[in-house]
């Protein structure tokens, strides 16, 4: 259908997404309430000027430009002999849920010329990816300001993106906040009303399952959490034997065996949905340093199933940043080291191989993509030749097709100074072309 028969298509009716309300001004964030988003510029300073941008409507007109503006990455580009930058898209760091709730109470540091608290909810700390296959992703926000004491009052929120890479724009088209309404966390959580909070859980990868369910992966536990559609817990947090967080420890007693923040930071399910395989972001105490586990769950039977896999960093001061499946075998994955700007080297993405034909007990590696060395022959966002990606954390990849993929940082508002030094980094949405088809499981695409 051409783009602008589909835009009359779409502003004359869009049905609303299953489980996903479209946005409404004025509505609080309370739970599983969707809210629009536009940025906002809190104080001037080093960040200048912000401009607002407001959705459309129930986001009709914002998705159908999507639509349009998503068209470059899905084909027409001539076959690529390097990774080849074909989109790139950015969301201001200064952009917030209008009329949710402040945050940023006990954020202190260098705000890079904002102002704390907010007035509103952040969006920002994009730590996983979901494809809608509509023009929508549904992106997950990590637990707020970077740790467990100052992100009380940060709401844990799954948020629903466009991108339209022809104005290099993304545009939020709706959300939901995660909730624990029925009490299935066993302990003390933060707030009266159940809503959680970055003090609950750090949420830091995610999938969808064919029901519309999300599996989401969390470093406090590490647990594995899964919510209904609206952001509801169905289940108790599922805890993984013999891996316990100091947040954890802390709660509880029990010796912590992985550092803070080393919990589920990837999360990918098989092509039929059943295993989920989550991997460790930090190695466990008696591992080899530099190896992290990968384990495998069974969502019908709800347990682990004993399968476990290694993946080796190729230093052990790296982090991996997301994990998804290319198919039952193969997994792309995020490897970085911890600089951002001028210190930002090593930022790439491996293809894993669980069937480990070396023999030597470790997922087989191959360089993807070198995300500090990518072609940008047509100067997309107005960089040059040679497109870098020079952030600190880099938590999103997504596979669009079989040759193309996208890729987000997480911005870590507002603390983040990669692009910019001095300027709170952008939540930046990039596309890339691939020499090669990934030959990716067609259930993972649809």
């Amino acid at each position: 259908m051409p783009v602008a028969r589909l835009a009359r298509a779409v502003r004359q009716r869009v049905p609303a997404a299953a489980g996903v309300e479209g946005p409404t001004a004025g509505r609080s964030a309370a739970i599983g309430v969707l809210l629009p988003v536009h940025p906002v510029s809190l104080t001037s300073g080093l960040m200048g000027k912000i401009a607002n941008r407001t959705l459309a409507g129930a986001g009709a007109l914002v998705l159908a430009v999507a639509l349009a503006g998503t068209a470059s990455y899905a084909g027409g580009h001539p076959k690529v002999t390097t990774p080849t930058l074909t989109g790139w898209a950015a969301l201001p760091a200064g952009t917030f849920v209008p009329g949710s709730e402040p945050s940023g109470a006990l954020v202190t540091g260098d705000l890079h010329g904002f102002t704390a608290p907010f007035a509103d909810q952040p969006v920002q700390g994009f730590s996983g990816i979901v494809d809608n296959h509509d023009g929508t992703f549904d992106v997950l926000s990590d637990n707020g300001y970077g740790n467990q004491a100052n992100s009380a009052d940060f709401l844990l929120r799954v948020h629903r993106l466009a991108p339209a890479f022809a104005t290099n724009t993304v545009d939020v088209v709706g959300g939901v906040n995660l909730t624990d309404p029925n009490g299935k966390v066993p302990w003390p959580l933060t707030r009266a009303d159940r809503v959680l909070t970055g003090a609950d859980f750090d949420v830091e990868s995610i999938v969808k399952a064919a029901d519309g369910t999300f599996w989401i992966g969390d470093e406090f536990g590490p647990y594995l959490l899964h919510f209904d559609r609206g952001g509801r817990l169905l289940t108790a947090p599922i805890p993984l034997d013999g891996v316990v967080a100091p947040e954890t420890a802390a709660r509880t007693g029990v010796p912590a065996t992985t550092g803070s923040s080393k919990g589920f930071e990837g999360l990918a399910s098989s092509p039929g949905g059943r295993y989920v395989y989550g991997l460790l972001e930090g190695t466990v105490t008696g591992d080899t340093p530099g190896q992290l586990r990968l384990n495998e769950f069974d969502t019908r039977a709800q347990r682990y199933t004993g399968k476990r896999y290694r993946y080796r960093l190729e230093s052990a001061t790296n982090a991996i940043g997301d994990a998804i499946a290319v198919d039952r075998d193969r997994f792309l994955i995020i490897e970085r080291d911890g600089g951002q700007g001028a210190t930002a080297v090593f930022k790439r993405l491996y293809l894993a191989d669980k069937r480990d034909r070396d023999r030597d007990g470790l997922l087989d590696k191959t360089l993807l993509v070198d995300l500090m060395n990518i072609a940008n022959p047509k100067r997309l966002g107005g960089f040059g030749t040679t497109f870098t990606f020079p952030f600190q954390t880099i938590e999103d990849v997504v596979i669009l097709d079989d040759t193309h993929l996208a890729v987000l940082n997480d911005n870590n508002f507002p603390f983040s100074s990669g692009r910019t030094a001095g300027r709170a980094d952008d939540n930046e949405w990039i596309t890339i072309q691939l020499p090669q088809p990934l030959h990716t499981d067609r259930r993972l695409l649809r």
